[in-house]
């Protein structure tokens, strides 16, 4: 569960390629015409109460939820059974060599961290830990 809550929590790439509407349709009460582009926020639909209870907690122990992480359908990333593995076989690795590993002590909390927000790409800037 704590690897699959990662990628539902801190979705890397915020935004799914462009898509393009191939019909006339209304869409939360917004008109889309044929031929208009669509942008699809992964990280708004991994964030969505009516699939996930409590979205914005991390809570390691939730049991497996479908996400978009890597995309859906045609589109899904081929790397995704990929980065599974790397982040099931690295976590566990990480803490057996450093079991106290924590955030440094002026650091404050995840929350606290600078976020990137001028990429396409999410995550920290830097993440300050100690070791011991």
């Amino acid at each position: 569960g704590f690897v699959e809550e990662l990628l539902r929590y801190l979705t890397v790439v915020q935004i799914a390629f462009p898509r393009f509407a191939t019909e006339d349709m209304t869409l939360g009460g917004v008109q889309i015409s044929k031929g208009d582009g669509l942008l699809v926020s992964l990280s708004g639909a991994d964030r969505d109460p009516r699939l996930t209870p409590d979205p914005e907690r991390f809570d390691p122990r939730r049991p497996p939820t479908p996400h978009l992480a890597f995309g859906h359908g045609i589109h899904r990333c081929i790397g995704a059974e990929l980065a599974r593995m790397e982040l099931r076989a690295a976590y566990p690795a990480l803490l057996r060599r450093f079991p106290h590993l924590r955030l440094a002590d002026d650091a404050g909390t995840l929350d606290d961290q600078p976020f990137r927000t001028t990429s396409i790409v999410y995550g920290v800037d830097a993440l300050p830990v100690a070791l011991s």
